[in-house]
């Protein structure tokens, strides 16, 4: 017999923001392949409208950003601030 999952686990607020996590830079990277160059504040913008089941919140979005520059999936533009390249 396989035990039923416990509710508690699915609802672990550490749990829930860890998912979401991964779906803001889902979103992210959705958004930038699609793109390949998007300025700050448009991708933010993207992805709030994207992600509109949960809203959030700006500084998440900038921290995940900041995860995917460190891990080589965008980075940010020489040539003109504030503006994202996608690399992969």
């Amino acid at each position: 017999r396989i035990p039923m999952s416990l509710v508690e686990d699915s609802h672990n607020p550490k749990r829930v923001e860890e998912d979401r996590k991964y779906a803001i830079e889902a979103a992210i990277v959705r958004i930038m392949k699609a793109r390949l160059t998007l300025a700050h504040q448009q991708l933010i913008a993207e992805v709030l409208s994207q992600l509109s089941f949960f809203r959030p919140d700006p500084k998440v979005i900038k921290k995940c950003i900041e995860a995917l520059i460190d891990r080589e999936y965008l980075e940010r533009d020489q040539d003109v601030p504030n503006h994202y390249k996608y690399m992969a």
